[in-house]
């Protein structure tokens, strides 16, 4: 995307998408028009979160997700997606959740920039 990352975060994101899955956003949009089931879960900033955020999606930033994921999704079997801005930060949120023995989780990778650029619906 068009953010310089600095280096070390780069080598941590690169090494927990060895360990994720990804999805494009063109996945969840076929999965959020077919109904199906599942947890969309934005990761990014409260106050990002609240500019606009793709349909349905809940708020569970990274900062706080592996304190509160628990009481959000109680069952870690649940199918969840992950977003953020540009899908490093859902990439590090879903390393750290499939650690806690969350089974079903994706990290969607483009995130709220590609979704945006695609012009699909959202929610603010």
């Amino acid at each position: 995307m068009g953010k310089q990352h600095a280096p070390g975060f780069l080598k941590i994101v690169q090494d927990a998408k060895n360990r994720v899955r990804e999805c494009q956003i063109e996945d969840v949009k076929r999965r959020l028009d077919a109904g199906d089931a599942f947890v969309l879960v934005d990761v990014r900033e409260e106050s990002e979160y609240a500019a606009g955020h793709l349909p349905g999606a809940v708020h569970l930033g990274k900062g706080v997700m592996e304190r509160d994921i628990e009481k959000k999704i109680p069952d870690p079997a649940t199918p969840v997606v992950l977003y953020c801005g540009g899908g490093f930060r859902s990439a590090l949120a879903a390393d750290a959740i499939q650690k806690m023995g969350y089974t079903n989780v994706i990290s969607m990778d483009g995130g709220w920039s590609a979704w945006n650029a695609k012009g699909y619906a959202i929610e603010a």
